[in-house]
């Protein structure tokens, strides 16, 4: 079962295509994480399928009901909380979501909200005016907010932007709790940590296209090796000498990343490279991670300013 589909979807703006020919498959049930950078889209595609958006070309489809004809079948059974949330003020979060729930004709019951607002760790604070909240309590607050339709679907912008490490976590066990449950979340966000500790699978956008996908293990296996040997401030003459020992190599700032994807390779890739006549300052090993595999196919587009295939 797919929660979302789109098939060369497309949103443009005169001659510029925010979104361009985008194919999305989510599956019922997990964690989807949407990455990319500053203006790659995330958020245009995002909009048309919260229903916020039209679309120009193509076709999407939202817990099976087509967004360009259907939406009225589908704005209940969706959950969304946007990057720029605000609660009420002088509403405390009992009050909010009470005043939620009539909106969406769900008239819940006191206890029902009580209820709600224990699962996202607000029940202590319930009473309070959203003056008081911090910036994780509201973060809180608007999932709760988010999950007051019980929503098959959820959509997530940006949900820990400017927490601190420890909210970040508590948003990061909520938003775990919501697959628990059975439901689908989309996320997006520009933790790249996040991305790799939550998601199920992975899409990467840039300039509007999906220029990689895919659970975030087999990218990072499949795109920067599963370890990564440093060679501390080689610079670009240690890159060219270890590509031209026929050993694959990336510059990230002044260190040259050798990727290993097999174990086997690590102490003979090692001997070589302790070899090399280009000075470095320090040589070590680490894990790959999601941020590598952004870097390796986002970083140098960005740098040329030129979309490759």
């Amino acid at each position: 079962m797919l929660a979302i589909e789109t098939r060369g979807l497309v949103k443009s703006y005169g001659p510029l295509n925010a979104v361009d020919h985008l194919d999305l498959t989510i599956a019922a049930g997990s964690i989807y994480a949407l990455l990319g950078p500053n203006g790659a889209g995330k958020t245009t595609a995002v909009e048309i399928l919260e229903g916020i958006r039209t679309l120009t070309g193509g076709t999407a489809r939202v817990l099976g009901q087509d967004v360009a004809n259907d939406y009225g079948r589908v704005r209940s059974r969706i959950g969304v909380l946007p990057q720029d949330f605000e609660p009420f003020d002088r509403l405390s979060p009992l009050e909010t979501v009470l005043y939620w729930s009539r909106l969406f004709d769900r008239r819940l019951t006191r206890t029902d909200a009580v209820r709600l607002l224990d699962a996202v760790g607000l029940k202590e604070r319930m009473g309070l005016s959203a003056l008081r909240l911090s910036g994780g309590e509201k973060r809180k607050l608007g999932m709760a907010i988010a999950l007051v339709p019980e929503p098959e679907l959820v959509f997530l912008d940006e949900p820990t932007t400017g927490l601190d490490p420890a909210a970040r976590r508590d948003v990061w066990q909520l938003v775990r709790g919501v697959r628990r449950e059975g439901r689908t979340v989309l996320l997006t966000t520009h933790y790249l940590d996040e991305a790799e500790q939550l998601a199920d699978d992975v899409g990467i956008l840039y300039r509007g296209r999906l220029v990689a996908k895919g659970p975030p293990e087999d990218l990072i296996a499949r795109n920067a090796g599963r370890t990564l040997i440093v060679l501390g401030g080689a610079g670009e003459a240690g890159l060219r000498e270890v590509e031209s020992e026929g050993i694959p190599a990336r510059l990230e700032r002044d260190d040259v990343l050798v990727p290993v994807s097999d174990p086997t390779e690590m102490k003979p890739v090692l001997g070589r490279l302790a070899a090399l006549r280009t000075p470095f300052t320090d040589m070590y090993t680490r894990r790959s991670s999601l941020e590598d595999v952004f870097l390796q196919m986002v970083g140098s587009r960005m740098e040329e300013g030129v979309l490759q295939a």
